[in-house]
């Protein structure tokens, strides 16, 4: 029998506990009676909109309204911000270097971008007031609704025409095209064998330029016995905070006189940082004894040519014979003067000496390799061999020594080309000065590492020569140069596989 208990011996005994009773009295109480009538009664879902009413629908609606003009007022604020940045971008500028033919170009497809943009606003306009003024399509009985069979016939004959437009228009264009892409890959194949079998030829007859007995002996006997040109020494750069300790340190251990060297630091630098560090190093070299300047430009234009130019234009420039230029990533050993300048003595025709170039980090990695072979052929093969055979090679900008009086002579550093090394080098050529390229003498420096740098190496290198081109052709069909038929097709071949 199962054991009773008796709750009513508990609670009398909780209720002889002596104290002050407390009486709760409820009023308004929170609570309902729900009076069910079956089991599952009380799990039924109880109507939850019974206690909303007008009010709470009319906020409901104004928050919801609020957030779609919110979204609205989002949108067209993004839209502007997106003109406004297309408009800055391609026609102002702004945030990358452009020039007056890329301007151009962006202010065009600004323009186009607006033109297809407010003719979609039109058609959208058109279509809302079409829309509510009833002009439907399908309820005009008097329209007719294209089959599917027309459709394709519509397509077939649209198909056909321009398959006869291609066949008569597009065709011969690209065979035309096709027929010069061949001929002039014959042209540079044939180059390129000529210019090895020149090469194999220098290297069989160990052709190269010398230096005939003491190039520094001078005749005055009551002098030191050794006469040394002035020679100045230019270093352009711009925001060049990684290399331009090094550059300066090795220009500065030049082996020269120095009274008769002169370094000029042309920083374009636009980061104020960078430029106090560059004046530190300069003020460093200087208190040793080197005689180095340090010189910045207020109006930064025309790029490396406007920075070499603006130095030329200086009134102690006067009284120098060659100038050396090196880029902020070179540096030359203090043998380099040494090894160049002297090629010029008892040779007035001669107007550049061009070195080398030795890359330090030529087995990096695999680009660094394949740009090592790439400008090795370039110099040992194509400069080497034109400057043996024909006294004439491209400038490359940098690690070489020219006359000054060749420069003045060629009419300058010009603004005209992002190429300005390669259009003195033509301009000097065409008024009848020799160029030499020593093989021997190199300078070190260093190759892309990565392909984002070199691609935009080569877009630099490659950008301005065909422009160029354009530029000097007159030039050189109106050349009085010996022998102007070879002289025109090599520098079309210059131009062409630079």
């Amino acid at each position: 029998m199962a054991p009773s208990i008796d709750f009513s011996r508990l609670w009398g005994k909780d209720s002889s506990r002596k104290g002050t009773p407390v009486v709760v009295t409820m009023e308004n109480p929170n609570y309902s009676v729900l009076e069910i009538d079956g089991p599952d009664a009380a799990f039924r879902p109880v109507d939850k909109d019974r206690g909303k009413n007008a009010k709470q629908f009319t906020w409901v609606l104004l928050l919801k309204a609020h957030r779609a003009v919110g979204c609205l007022s989002w949108l067209g604020n993004a839209l502007w911000i997106l003109l406004g940045a297309i408009k800055k971008r391609l026609i102002f500028g702004q945030g990358v270097t452009m020039e007056n033919e890329k301007s151009g170009r962006g202010r065009l497809l600004f323009r186009t971008i607006l033109a297809f943009l407010l003719m979609s606003l039109a058609f959208l306009a058109f279509e809302v007031f079409a829309h509510f003024n009833g002009w439907h399509y399908f309820h005009n009985r008097g329209l007719h609704i294209p089959q599917t069979l027309e459709i394709k016939g519509w397509l077939h004959a649209i198909y056909v025409a321009w398959l006869e437009f291609r066949a008569d228009y597009i065709a011969p264009s690209i065979q035309v095209l096709s027929s010069f892409c061949v001929a002039l890959f014959l042209i540079q194949s044939a180059d390129r064998m000529l210019l090895c079998l020149g090469c194999f030829w220098i290297k069989y007859k160990k052709i190269k330029p010398r230096i005939e007995g003491d190039p520094f002996k001078s005749d005055d006997l009551e002098g030191s016995g050794y006469d040394y040109p002035m020679v100045l020494v230019q270093i352009p750069m711009c925001n060049e905070r990684e290399v331009y300790e090094q550059s300066i340190s090795a220009v500065c251990q030049l082996d020269w006189p120095k009274d008769r060297l002169l370094i000029q630091v042309l920083d374009d630098s636009d980061d104020e940082s960078i430029q106090w560090l560059i004046k530190g190093e300069v003020s460093k070299w200087s208190q040793k004894g080197v005689n180095i300047i340090y010189r910045h430009r207020l109006v930064r234009t025309g790029y490396k040519a406007g920075n070499l130019k603006s130095a030329m234009n200086c009134d102690y420039v006067k009284a120098y014979e060659f100038v050396a230029i090196f880029d902020a990533d070179f540096q030359p050993n203090p043998d380099f003067l040494t090894q160049t300048v002297p090629h010029f003595k008892d040779n007035p025709e001669l107007g550049l000496v061009q070195a080398r170039w030795a890359f330090v980090n030529k087995d990096e990695n695999l680009l660094t390799r394949l740009q090592n072979i790439n400008l090795c052929f370039h110099f040992e093969v194509e400069q080497q061999v034109n400057g043996v055979f024909i006294n004439f090679f491209g400038f490359n900008g940098t690690a070489g020594v020219w006359r000054i009086k060749t420069l003045e002579d060629s009419g300058g550093w010009l603004e005209r080309t992002t190429v300005e090394d390669m259009d003195i080098a033509v301009r000097a050529h065409l008024n009848g000065w020799k160029f030499i390229f020593l093989n021997e003498v190199k300078v070190l420096c260093e190759v892309p590492e990565s392909y984002e740098a070199y691609r935009k190496q080569q877009h630099r290198w490659h950008s301005g020569p065909m422009h160029l081109f354009r530029l000097c052709l007159p030039a050189i069909i109106t050349s009085k140069v010996s022998s102007p038929q070879n002289y025109f097709l090599q520098l079309l071949l210059q131009f062409s596989i630079f």
